[in-house]
């Protein structure tokens, strides 16, 4: 019996912040009190991607486990990797309450939760208790107060605390839920970042450490284009595409008005598929295999997965998809994979 969906018309009676910080607690005790299973994938699962081995193509995206408090659950689970955050260098609450809606009849999730966060040094003190057996990612952001001008200075503290902890780093230009963020994104101001980042990564002495990028589904072709040029011309190791969508007519017309009357956020879960998979398309025509890309936005099933695999992606992530699914998604996904 799945578990997951008998208590799901519980679970979403509630708010959904509760909920989440609910089942984070119960998972944390979990993690505390049970020796957990110990998931063996077969052969044909493994993945080499930015010079690291991935027991399986299927992570968790960056969102749902700011804080690292989890890991061992979602190791236990089955998952390939996980990446952690958005962490920011310093504590900060993130945007005023409510700040996430669920829309179960679609599949979608509105959030605007804006880099709540409990700092890096807090983080970096967690994962060095890390298990074994898990790649495990720093997603890093910059304080929301922090100016657009100075943002390579938040992103190289977070760097200097979460790095040394991880397996990689992705650096978070693309959420649309602090102001200015997505800026970065431009070709003038990607470059001095990516060319700063690269240099403190080098000053570490952590050169073999992969360094990702993850990019927004809002780009027009023309500046995903040159992106991906900024990309591959700094020496970063690879992308990953692509964070929530600000564009609501990715919902049908008859849910459309309530997600509006929701107020501001990102989009994500499975309106965001076809979206997502096009800018994928766009930036894997563009990359003509100079660097291997993460897909990411709108998956949520075997299919989704395979499809995103074959059309040339290195390794996927899922998030949505699991709120609504439950833990059971995972197997399933790995079952259409072999």
């Amino acid at each position: 019996m799945d578990l997951y969906a008998a208590l799901r018309p519980l679970i979403f009676r509630l708010d959904p912040e509760t909920a989440h910080n609910l089942a984070f607690g119960l998972g944390e005790r979990l993690c505390a009190w049970s020796p957990l299973p110990r998931p063996e994938h077969p052969a044909s699962l493994r993945r080499k991607a930015f010079g690291l081995d991935f027991p399986t193509p299927l992570g968790l995206a960056a969102g749902l486990d700011k804080g690292a408090t989890l890991l061992p659950f979602w190791k236990a689970l089955g998952f390939g990797h996980v990446e952690v955050g958005t962490v920011t260098p310093r504590p900060q609450p993130g945007n005023p309450k409510p700040r996430l809606f669920r829309f179960p009849q679609a599949g979608l999730i509105l959030n605007r939760m804006g880099f709540n966060s409990e700092g890096a040094a807090v983080v970096a003190a967690r994962l060095k208790h890390r298990p074994t057996g898990l790649v495990v990612g720093g997603n890093l952001g910059k304080n929301k107060e922090t100016p657009e001008g100075q943002a390579l200075d938040d992103y190289c503290a977070a760097y200097r605390l979460i790095a040394p902890e991880v397996d990689y780093i992705a650096l978070n230009v693309s959420s649309p839920n602090t102001p200015g963020l997505r800026n970065l994104q431009a070709p003038e101001a990607l470059k001095p970042l990516l060319a700063g980042m690269l240099d403190l990564r080098k000053e570490m002495a952590l050169e073999r450490q992969p360094l990702l990028l993850k990019l927004a589904p809002d780009l027009a072709p023309e500046d995903l284009a040159a992106i991906v040029e900024v990309a591959v011309a700094s020496g970063i190791s690879g992308l990953i595409a692509t964070n929530t969508t600000l564009d609501r007519g990715i919902v049908d017309p008859p849910l459309r008005d309530l997600v509006e009357s929701k107020g501001a956020g990102g989009l994500s879960g499975v309106p965001l598929k076809g979206k997502a998979r096009e800018v994928r398309r766009q930036i894997l025509l563009a990359l003509r295999g100079r660097m291997p890309l993460v897909a990411c936005g709108g998956l949520g099933s075997a299919e989704d997965v395979k499809g995103a695999l074959d059309e040339g992606a290195a390794l996927a992530q899922i998030y949505s998809a699991l709120i609504f699914e439950g833990p059971t998604l995972i197997q399933r996904i790995h079952s259409g994979l072999r």
